[in-house]
């Protein structure tokens, strides 16, 4: 007959090969917490079987399964252990392509300020946003920060400069406005491609 400590790792060595796929620190991470969950539980329940917690955490390969999908190792409806050896998926876009597009908008619309410069910037940051936004490449968070700072502010200092100041002037104001956002912009891009998944 199993003890508990052999039903606890049994358990856990179950979870770490169902998310083999998971880089080694994030597997480390995931044991270490369905660790502590099942000592606070015992802590709390000392009368508790082990198999009652265990089945409270979940099946191994559901918790598992959760963990490749945060990570975008595994898209949905795909056991885990199809693709255990397989690289992460691959986006259909290289992930340049939309920083490119973000970044280019502005100075595209300072080169060109008469139409259809503008315009053509205006679609450039669209696009980069939908690409940046449907992209295997960032996280939600990098995603959303990117497409606030790349594609909305831009837009809002632009739309706002535009309004208080009759139209686009070519002054040192302006330049100087420009010069920084294209910098922040820059910068934003400079850090979504080092924080870029494979």
């Amino acid at each position: 007959m199993k003890t508990s400590s052999d039903l606890v790792r049994d358990y856990l060595t179950t979870v770490e090969r169902e998310a083999s796929a998971l880089p080694a620190d994030r597997r480390q991470e995931l044991l270490a917490d369905l660790t502590e969950h099942i000592e606070v539980a015992r802590a709390e329940r000392p009368g508790a079987a082990i198999g009652d917690i265990l089945a409270e955490l979940g099946d191994p390969r559901t918790i598992a399964a959760t963990a490749l999908a945060e990570s975008g190792n595994v898209t949905a409806g795909t056991h885990p252990g199809d693709d255990a050896g397989a690289p992460a998926r691959r986006g259909k876009v290289h992930p340049l392509v939309p920083l490119l597009m973000l970044i280019l908008a502005l100075p595209f619309a300072m080169v060109f300020p008469d139409l259809p410069g503008p315009a053509f910037a205006f679609v450039f940051r669209i696009t980069g946003a939908v690409l940046l936004c449907t992209s295997v490449h960032w996280s939600t968070v990098q995603k959303t920060t990117g497409v606030l700072i790349t594609a909305v502010l831009p837009t809002v200092v632009i739309a706002a400069w535009n309004l208080s100041n009759g139209g686009p002037e070519g002054d040192t104001p302006a330049l100087v406005a420009n010069v920084a956002m294209l910098a922040l912009l820059v910068g934003t891009a400079t850090w979504l491609w080092r924080t870029r998944r494979a």
